[in-house]
């Protein structure tokens, strides 16, 4: 079974009136594995779940009304923007002209208000003070939002996978990266999707409950569990991201960091509102995300064009929100849509809005995908297995920032699903976050980078690709239409190097650390000739918990012990991941060469995760 391409970014544009968006993977099938189900098998998925595109996709189904206090049949939602820090004038004009304020960011002058009057918008924008106001929505704010359910927690299933090589993370060499770094569980990213399934056995281990939440419908909603899927996609990007080492299922780029979910997703349609997307980046900005992944594009219009005054106000809303999160050190990636469309050469938009009736109009390059063009968002493209662009994905000179995987065809990213299930999905959605999780790596060896500092690490690090031959694809090869600056490296990001072949070994077993012992992991090293170099690399990834405990060597096939680390016995820091460089010319190269870790003291144990060579 072909992956799913998920339901984004580049909807067929016949099947929108029926298909109320998902989030940005692009056309394909969901291999919804179960659980205990090996890898391959996929049973058949559920009705509304990512689809084949140009298949017949079946309506979601009505949502139980009822009333709630507060709504009305004909609310409409709107962003009425006034100067940062000086709302009080916009919220007494909301309420005066038949407005209610529902949210309010006050630091960066957005007020989210409902009404059911036709003539609302056109009022204020006559008011001294307020600069923009615009509908957010075709089509009705649900009564949901006056009192929201809950998503439901899903059983879970166990699983009899074991992590494996998976292509995308070797394609992106995640897997070599991780004998160095497995990323700082003290950098949060910010998974804003449709929801995460955090009781998954994949996620649990790396999941911070207590800096997500829901920003449904434009507020944030702190209630436990808001924050889970009302899908299948957020679920997935998470697992890309950060899925823990733990010898289950998967493994995502960055197992080592936490991950939060911001769920901007509503329920049923499954949209992602401006209000929505507003409430997201503020609660980044507030929570200290040091990266958020962005795998949809703002509804209801695909393009949101500055001449009309409801967009304005979109565009003007969600970059305030995305400045303020950038200014408290939170950089954003965004999938760059799956519609095979250069965003550099704009002409038509014949999938919006798609909350009621799309409609075909001529655009321009003003108009703007967002967050995706926002400025200061990395913009990811989609390779398929191989590093070649991915059929659907979308591309631009001076758009793309990088490339990632993405799948295409039979192959797709496998990931984690809700209730501990795993499947495939292809799409930008599944590009966007192997550089979110790229960028969580840099972030945790360079913790004094901003944000800038971030987008110009991913830019150096990615390996160049060359246009094919394909006439849409301008620049060069260092920086392209099709791949930007390259696809990222994952080796690179850590401080690696891309290793001779022949030269690089590893052992990625696990090896217990206990109290008052010493453990040695060993590597057998063929094929080298002469003597190890005055720069022998040794990788290392120890999980531990009070690392001033452990003594850290190297022993030669030959006996000889080169030390590599004694730590301070003072130093309570988690865990060792660093490259040592080793002057081991004295050795012969070829032979047993073994890590030794010697635990001097109780109370604190673990695990020899990985580690490795290069010659």
């Amino acid at each position: 079974m072909s992956p799913l391409i998920s339901r984004r970014l580049g909807r067929p544009a016949a099947a929108l009136a029926a298909l109320s968006a998902m989030a940005l993977a692009a056309p394909a099938t969901l291999a919804t594995a179960a659980a205990a189900a090996p890898t391959g098998t996929a049973p058949a998925s559920s009705a509304g779940a990512d689809r084949v595109p140009g298949a017949p996709a079946a309506a979601p189904a009505a949502p139980v009304v009822q009333a709630a206090a507060g709504w009305a049949a004909g609310t409409r939602s709107y962003l009425v923007i006034s100067a940062p820090a000086d709302t009080a004038a916009a919220k007494a004009a909301v309420t005066a002209n038949g407005g209610t304020v529902f949210a309010s960011y006050d630091a960066i002058g957005v007020v989210v208000a409902h009404s059911t009057s036709a003539s609302f918008a056109t009022a204020l924008r006559g008011v001294a003070g307020i600069q923009k106001v615009g509908a957010t929505r075709t089509s009705d704010v649900p009564a949901d939002a006056y009192a929201p359910a809950l998503p439901a927690n899903p059983a879970q299933s166990a699983t009899t996978l074991t992590e494996s090589n998976r292509w995308d993370m070797t394609q992106i060499k995640a897997d070599q990266a991780w004998a160095v770094s497995t990323g700082s569980p003290t950098v949060k990213v910010g998974v804003l999707d449709t929801g995460v399934d955090d009781q998954h056995q994949d996620l649990a281990p790396n999941f911070d409950a207590a800096d997500s939440a829901s920003c449904a419908y434009g507020k944030a909603d702190t209630r436990v569990g808001a924050w889970r899927d009302v899908d299948t996609h957020g679920t997935h990007v998470a697992g890309t991201i950060a899925a823990a080492k733990n010898g289950k299922g998967v493994v995502g780029v960055a197992p080592g960091v936490k991950i939060a979910s911001v769920r901007i997703a509503e329920p049923s349609s499954t949209l992602f509102y401006a209000e929505n997307t507003v409430c997201g980046f503020v609660w980044a900005g507030d929570h200290g995300f040091k990266v958020t992944n962005n795998s949809y594009y703002t509804d209801p219009w695909q393009f949101n064009c500055p001449d009309n005054l409801d967009q304005a106000a979109i565009i003007e809303g969600v970059k305030r929100a995305q400045e303020y999160a950038e200014g408290k050190g939170s950089l954003q990636v965004a999938a760059a849509g799956n519609s095979n469309y250069d965003l550099a050469n704009k002409t038509t938009d014949s999938e919006s809005p798609n909350d009621s009736t799309p409609v075909t109009r001529t655009i321009t390059n003003a108009c703007i995908d967002i967050p995706t063009e926002l400025p200061g968002v990395v913009t990811v493209a989609a390779t398929g297995s191989g590093s070649g662009k991915a059929s659907y994905s979308n591309f631009g000179r001076g758009v793309i920032d990088v490339a990632a995987p993405g799948g295409d065809g039979a192959t797709g990213v496998y990931s984690t699903l809700p209730g501990g299930k795993y499947g495939s999905k292809s799409g930008t959605s599944m590009a966007s976050p192997h550089v979110t999780g790229v960028a969580a790596l840099i972030a945790s060896a360079n913790p004094t980078f901003t944000p800038a500092d971030i987008r110009a690490k991913l830019a150096a690090q990615a390996n160049d690709l060359a246009c094919p031959s394909d006439s849409r694809c301008t620049g060069t090869t260092a920086n392209n239409g099709f791949f930007g600056e390259g696809q990222v490296d994952a080796l690179k990001a850590v401080g690696g190097s891309t290793p001779p072949t022949g030269k690089y070994f590893e052992n990625l077993a696990d090896y217990p650390i206990t109290d008052n012992a010493t453990v040695e992991s060993p590597i057998a090293v063929t094929g080298v000739t002469g003597n190890a170099p005055a720069t022998l690399k040794v990788g290392v990834d120890i999980k531990h918990t009070y690392r001033g405990d452990l003594v850290i060597s190297l022993v030669a096939p030959d006996g000889a012990v080169y030390l590599l680390e004694d730590f301070p016995n003072g130093d309570s820091t988690d865990n060792v991941a660093k490259t040592y460089t080793v002057n081991a010319s004295a050795s012969a190269a070829n032979g047993t060469w073994k890590l030794r870790v010697a635990d001097g003291a109780s109370g604190d144990i673990g695990t020899v995760d990985a580690w490795n060579l290069t010659f």
